[in-house]
């Protein structure tokens, strides 16, 4: 059954080597209750580790069942923990957050097979502990908990029990109990292999085989019980698949059971993803309600538009800039209408902030000079009163169009059609409420009023030249062709030389549309470029913790690693842990997120757009950045080597 050939074990201590084991050889048959003694320090221990695959030998030669170890891969050797072999430890080796069944249960999961705890209960009471099922192990005695390391062994129906000083911490009647356990094991077959350094706990075996300095120095057999069963016809027979979804389910209740014993710790850890992923959703929120916002703006301006706008002016052989300096004027849009026969309508405009006043209450407002055609070009008839004619404006009437904000600022319910505002201290008769625009980005479109051109340039500014040109054009196709000929128009107009730039620019509605779309773009990008910083931030933050949670559970990592657990079983429970703490500070931060744009949009009344996009994508990010810090803490737990976890303090 187990057959070792001049098994050799060094360890290096500094500079020195120290050879714990010196050449040892050995063969034990199926069915021997075996006990191996020593005093402390004479490698019995070692040869134990080494023949329940806890341990690797330096040198030599170790069969099991025919199988040579040293050839097997990490998921046959695990096979051979979970199926072949149980251990029982001298600390017991339970895990404190599970009852006596669950501990007993564990090493199925390592098999692919159903948790069957009803076989776990039969097991419990087998060794008479019917009455301590759901209890944890700080609520057993000592002699209790080793009774429950011993069913967790025996839960897989293994050939052989390895026991390593399995009453070392228990006193004499204890003792006496468990050895008693270990005989009927015997009895019905299974090979038993102990460690003791007791002669009265030695003799309890069939064969005592006693080790000095790293030698056998006496084998002596009292009894003949081995089993004539020839070994080579055990077969390794190791199941696999990519996940083993009992393996997942229990990793998740140790994960959240983990999460909830460090309550502070978790959610300091949470807090980094939780900012992050909040931060990320309030600002794609903010930088994508911009963009709609303005796309929303841009076709209520209407269809066919062109803006004609100054171009680049110079003085004193300094560029002075776009638009600074403008040389249009009203009779050049005049102009541009009766010129060319595919453009419809003009509409020249001047601009400003001014204070606009009723009575006691008063609001700083844009106010925007403009022709008869500005509600036709610009889908903006009155809701309610009328919009100035076109002798209305020739001959300078003080008359005013309100927009929403500014009748809610000054009236109030009150109807405003008929009164009388001050602008820039001159009177102004009401005649019209402008239709609701709403937000473009953190601009209100309903704030403005509309007053005549002419009124606007003479009385209000002062000014002689246009602001911009509108310029509505009959049929999409000759909005290319318009562009060309205005621009030509308006540099012989306005006398711009061969080598001079163009006096004006013209834009049409998906250009304006691409720049400002643009401008939001890469608004958002920059407001989520800080937000993932604070997500990487919390990566590093999880990293950290999972680094001092394998720390913590070094052991735990050594008992699964000795059950049946592969190195992808270990890493798998890790990462599961570390993504449960990452997507679930996404989930709280994906909804803080959404609540701040909210609040920031009532507040500061900017338009905000919470996507399913930018929502997939943040808890997408979230879980990333799980997987990705969580993957290094992971896979340092999973090349723990199950006897070094086994020994951590």
């Amino acid at each position: 059954m187990i057959e070792i050939k001049d098994i050799r074990k060094i360890y290096r201590m500094g500079d020195e080597d120290l050879e714990v084991l010196k050449g040892l050889s050995l063969e034990i048959k199926q069915g021997e209750f075996v006990s191996i003694m020593g005093p402390s320090g004479s490698g019995k221990s070692t040869l134990m580790h080494i023949l329940g695959l806890l341990d690797k030998p330096t040198s030599g030669s170790y069969k099991i069942f025919g199988r040579e170890v040293s050839n097997l891969s990490d998921a046959e050797t695990a096979y051979l923990r979970a199926k072949i072999i149980g251990f029982v430890f001298q600390q017991f080796n339970l895990l404190s957050k599970m009852s006596a069944l669950d501990n007993v249960a564990l090493p199925q999961i390592y098999l692919y097979e159903k948790n069957d705890k009803e076989k776990a209960a039969a097991l419990l009471r087998e060794v008479g502990l019917g009455d301590r099922l759901f209890h944890k192990p700080n609520q057993l005695s000592g002699g209790q908990q080793q009774r429950v390391a011993i069913a967790r062994a025996l839960v897989n129906n293994p050939s052989i029990i390895f026991a390593d000083e399995p009453t070392g911490n228990l006193a004499s009647d204890q003792s006496n109990e468990i050895m008693s356990v270990f005989k009927k094991l015997n009895e019905k077959g299974i090979t038993v292999i102990l460690v003791t350094h007791e002669p009265d706990i030695a003799q309890w075996a069939d064969r005592i085989i006693k080790i000095k300095d790293g030698k056998i120095f006496e084998d002596k057999r009292k009894t003949q019980n081995a089993s004539s069963e020839n070994p080579e016809k055990k077969k390794i027979a190791v199941k696999s698949a990519f996940l083993n979804f009992q393996e997942v389910y229990e990793n998740i209740q140790a994960s959240i059971k983990s999460i909830f014993a460090n309550k502070i710790r978790s959610l300091l850890t949470m807090l980094g993803i939780v900012i992050g992923v909040a931060s990320l959703i309030a600002m794609l929120a903010i930088g994508r309600g911009a963009q709609k916002a303005i796309q929303d703006s841009l076709s209520s301006l209407g269809a066919n538009l062109l803006l004609v706008m100054p171009g680049n002016m110079s003085q004193g052989g300094i560029s002075m800039g776009r638009g600074v300096v403008s040389r249009m004027k009203p009779s050049h849009a005049d102009a541009l209408k009766s010129k060319f026969s595919y453009i419809k309508n003009t509409d020249a405009n001047v601009q400003g902030s001014l204070q606009v006043v009723y009575g006691q209450k008063n609001t700083r407002t844009t106010v925007l000079g403009a022709t008869y055609a500005y509600p036709y070009m610009r889908n903006s008839i009155p809701y309610y009163g009328r919009f100035f004619s076109k002798s209305e404006d020739q001959s300078m009437k003080k008359v005013v169009l309100l927009g929403q904000t500014v009748v809610n600022n000054l009236f109030g319910e009150e109807n405003p059609v008929g009164k009388t505002v001050k602008i820039n201290r001159k009177n102004f008769t009401v005649i019209g409420v402008l239709p609701a625009k709403g937000a473009a980005g953190m601009r209100d479109q309903d704030d403005m009023v509309i007053v005549p051109l002419n009124t606007a340039m003479n009385i209000l500014f002062g000014k002689e030249y246009a602001d911009l040109i509108w310029v509505e054009i009959d049929l999409p196709q000759n909005t290319q062709p318009a562009m060309r000929a205005i621009t030509s128009f308006m540099r012989k107009e306005l006398g711009a030389g061969e080598n001079k730039e163009d006096p004006v620019s013209v834009m049409n509605m998906s250009d304006i549309q691409a720049m400002f779309s643009q401008t939001a773009k890469t608004f958002g990008a920059l407001l989520g470029i800080i937000a993932g910083i604070s997500l990487i931030v919390g990566g590093i933050g999880i990293m950290n913790i999972m680094l001092v949670s394998v720390t913590e559970r070094t052991k735990e990592i050594g008992l699964r690693k000795a059950i049946g657990a592969t190195k992808r079983a270990i890493l798998l429970q890790f990462l599961i842990e570390a993504v449960l703490v990452s997507i679930t500070g996404g989930f709280i931060g994906i909804a803080l997120g959404a609540g701040a744009a909210f609040i920031i949009a009532k507040a500061a009344k900017w338009a905000v757009y919470v996507s399913m996009s930018s929502i997939l994508m943040s808890f997408g990010f979230s879980a990333a950045v799980g997987v990705i810090f969580g993957l290094w803490p992971a896979k340092k737990a999973s090349e723990l080597s199950p006897i070094e976890a086994l020994r951590y303090e």
